[in-house]
C-alpha cells in the first residue's frame, strides 16, 4: 500500500565534498537549508545581505558579494539559489528593481512580475559572475515551497510556474542541477502536519526531511562520513547540564572540545589553539 507519492531524484552528476565552499542565496527557505550546512560545519555563506525572493535580487546579491569580497577571489565551489517569486518592486525614481522597500510608501514603487525570459537572464548573469572567479562552480537551483498568500494563491502558483520553467531552462546547462524541494513539499509532504500554524511555512521536521533528500542527491561518500562523524560531537557540545560547574561536566565538555579540534584538523585542516 502506497501512503505517499515519492519524488524520484537521481543522484547528481556532481558531488559535494566536505571541503567545498558554498554560497546560499534566496528566500527564507535558503536560510533554513543553509543554516543546516553551517550547523554541520560546512563552509557556507548564507544570504549575506538578507533574504532575497526573486531572481533579480539573487543576481544583485551575487554581484555585490563578488564586488565587496564576500565571495573570495577564488570563488565558490557550489552556489545554491532558492527562488521564491517572480514578483518585484521597481523604484519609480530610478526605474531599478529594489531588493528591499525598507518600509517606504507603496506609491514610490511599481509592482511587476518578471517574465520567464527575464528570470533566465538574471540567473544566467548570476552564474556568469561566479564563474568569472571559478569556472568550475556548480549551481543548484530550487524553488521555495512556501506559498505567497499576500498575492493570492492563484497568483502565487503562477509565479512558481514561471520560476520552475526558468529553473528548468537553466538546469540544461553543464554543472547546473535542479533540486525539487517544491515538489517534495507538495507531494511527499502533502499534509498540514508538515506546516507551521500559518499553514504556509514548512515545519522544522519538513525542512529536515528535505535536507535529507538533498544529502542523498548531492553528497559524496566523504561528505556523508563527515556529517555522520560530526553529529555526536555537535550533540555533546550542545548538551545543557543541570550543573555546568560540576567536575563531571567540565571533563565531558573538555573531551568534546578535543574531539571537535581533532575533527576540524582531520577534515578541514583547521588547527585550533
Amino acid at each position: 500500500m502506497l501512503l505517499q507519492t515519492v519524488v524520484d531524484i537521481p543522484h547528481s552528476t556532481f558531488e559535494l565534498k566536505p571541503t567545498d565552499t558554498m554560497l546560499f542565496v534566496g528566500s527564507c527557505f535558503a536560510d533554513n537549508i543553509g543554516r543546516r550546512f553551517i550547523d554541520n560545519r560546512f563552509r557556507a555563506t548564507v544570504n549575506p545581505y538578507g533574504v532575497m525572493y526573486n531572481p533579480a535580487s539573487v543576481m544583485h546579491t551575487v554581484r555585490r558579494a563578488v564586488a565587496d569580497g564576500t565571495v573570495a577571489d577564488s570563488g565558490v565551489d557550489f552556489a545554491v539559489f532558492t527562488l521564491g517569486t517572480n514578483h518585484v518592486y521597481i523604484l519609480n525614481e530610478t526605474g531599478e528593481i529594489v531588493d528591499n522597500c525598507q518600509k517606504r510608501p507603496q506609491r514610490l514603487f511599481t509592482e511587476k512580475n518578471l517574465t520567464i525570459e527575464e528570470c533566465v537572464e538574471c540567473l544566467t548573469e548570476a552564474i556568469r559572475l561566479l564563474r568569472q572567479l571559478n569556472k568550475d562552480t556548480k549551481i543548484i537551483l530550487t524553488v521555495s515551497p512556501i506559498r505567497y498568500a499576500k498575492y493570492g494563491f492563484h497568483e502565487s502558483q503562477l509565479a512558481k510556474s514561471a520560476l520552475l520553467i526558468a529553473a528548468d531552462t537553466i538546469a540544461a546547462q553543464e554543472n547546473v542541477a535542479y533540486f525539487p524541494a517544491y515538489e517534495i513539499m507538495n507531494d511527499e509532504l502533502r499534509d498540514y502536519r508538515f506546516y507551521k500554524p500559518d499553514m504556509l511555512h514548512p515545519t522544522e521536521q519538513a525542512v529536515d526531511y528535505i535536507f535529507e533528500r538533498f544529502k542523498e542527491t548531492f553528497f559524496s561518500k566523504e561528505a556523508t562520513c563527515f556529517i555522520e562523524e560530526w553529529q555526536p560531537i555537535r550533540r555533546a557540545l550542545g548538551h545543557r547540564p543541570l550543573n555546568p560547574d560540576s567536575k563531571e561536566y567540565l571533563s565531558f565538555i573538555e573531551q568534546a572540545r578535543e574531539r571537535e579540534k581533532g575533527f576540524l584538523e582531520k577534515w578541514l585542516n583547521v588547527k585550533q589553539q
